[in-house]
């Protein structure tokens, strides 16, 4: 079938006015040829480089104080009234076991609120889990990675030495590690520490990076390394930031993730807008990479992630409000979506458009956003009427409808 739109972004460098993208789904129904998409743009769906699923509790666990580093505010949150409040339903017990029911729960919210925001595949930076846990979701929980939470903390929440960890990315696969994360002597020495243990390589991504000088972020760049930037939550705890421009300068993979609630913004789009309304240096069309192609090659994702081609089916269509199709994704919001398919299927939308695919009815939950009559793939409701059953009030989380 052929979707049809005012404007497609197959990648940023190759757009087409007026143009359509032929999709193969078993879901589609055979007797249609063609989906219009009135005054829309057809998109790569979204990547979040990097979130902890099972930590999307509301609001952020900040307070107006900054901090050297995070590792401080690891352990100066745990008396934050979010925290505390969070610990009426889960208290974090240090096995980092996420398939257990109050943790699943948690991460499909963290699931939900990227679905939400144009996602169809996500970091979940926390230590590996079991096969089943990755195929619980609607979207892509990206499974094929190692991971160490840090070189300082070492991996206190599950997982080997960082050093066993990165042997076992075979330097294939991504070994991500937060790094860098402050300003003070310990996070500066950090990228000292992971060349030192022989870390570094093109396969190693490297969360948030504030500590790092102009001279190691080019050393970064020549080894092919990936840096993930959220700037939402660098804000929020540290107040200071990534050298984004030398990131530029030096054409470094950035890519863009969330982190969780408890320091970071609402969703992807939220960190979209505030990247683009801090950071005038970094433009949209920028953005739009750090969140589709760069996230791919980072993450090692099959080729129907990150662009678009014919019969590709990892694709998003958003309102067209704005005729820069860069500007107009780093500004839209939820309410816009008018289709989101991940693995051929229909997973977020305006209603209408569900009508095009075969589908059961009970795979889905229905809602109005504004004017819109909304489909989502699964049951978010019930989610949050299983946590405030549990907490005996209503726990309001703002990345869902």
């Amino acid at each position: 079938m052929k979707f049809s739109a005012d404007k497609i972004v197959f990648s940023s460098n190759k757009i087409e006015d007026k143009a359509y993208i032929d999709i193969e789904s078993q879901y589609l129904k055979t007797n249609l040829n063609e989906l219009l998409f009135e005054n829309a743009i057809i998109y790569p769906a979204l990547i979040n480089s990097h979130d902890h699923l099972v930590g999307n509790w509301y609001p952020p666990a900040v307070t107006k104080d900054k901090f050297p580093n995070s590792h401080i505010w690891v352990e100066k949150m745990k008396d934050h009234p979010t925290y505390l409040d969070r610990n009426q339903y889960w208290i974090n017990d240090g096995s980092f076991i996420l398939t257990k029911e109050k943790e699943m729960i948690l991460c499909k919210l963290g699931v939900y609120k990227n679905l939400f925001s144009g996602v169809v595949a996500v970091q979940d930076h926390a230590p590996n889990q079991s096969p089943d846990y990755y195929e619980s979701f609607p979207i892509n929980v990206i499974k094929d990675y190692r991971q160490c939470h840090s070189l300082p903390l070492g991996n206190w929440w599950g997982g080997g030495s960082a050093e066993e960890e990165f042997a076992k990315a075979r330097g294939n696969i991504p070994f991500i590690v937060h790094l860098g994360e402050g300003i003070d002597e310990i996070t500066g020495q950090e990228f000292s520490d992971l060349k030192k243990r022989k870390l570094l390589a093109r396969n190693t991504m490297l969360i948030h990076g504030i500590a790092l000088t102009r001279s190691e972020i080019e050393e970064i760049a020549k080894v092919g390394a990936s840096i993930c930037w959220c700037p939402a939550s660098n804000e929020n705890l540290i107040g200071h930031h990534l050298d984004i421009q030398a990131c530029l300068d030096f054409g470094v993979n950035v890519v863009v993730g969330t982190d969780s609630t408890l320091s970071g913004s609402i969703n992807l789009f939220a960190e979209m807008k505030f990247s683009h309304d801090n950071f005038s240096n970094v433009s949209t069309k920028d953005i739009f990479d750090m969140v589709t192609c760069n996230a791919a090659r980072a993450l090692n994702l099959p080729r129907e992630y990150g662009s678009l081609n014919h019969s590709y089916s990892e694709l998003l269509v958003l309102d067209n409000s704005c005729d820069n199709p860069f500007d107009n994704l780093v500004n839209s919001e939820s309410s816009k979506i008018k289709l989101l398919v991940h693995n051929n299927q229909p997973i977020l939308g305006d209603r209408e458009y569900l009508e095009f695919f075969n589908y059961t009815e009970n795979d889905y939950s229905f809602y109005s956003l504004g004017q819109r009559e909304k489909f989502v793939i699964g049951n978010y409701q019930k989610l949050t009427k299983y946590i405030n059953n549990f907490l005996s009030y209503e726990k309001t989380f703002p990345y869902l409808p």
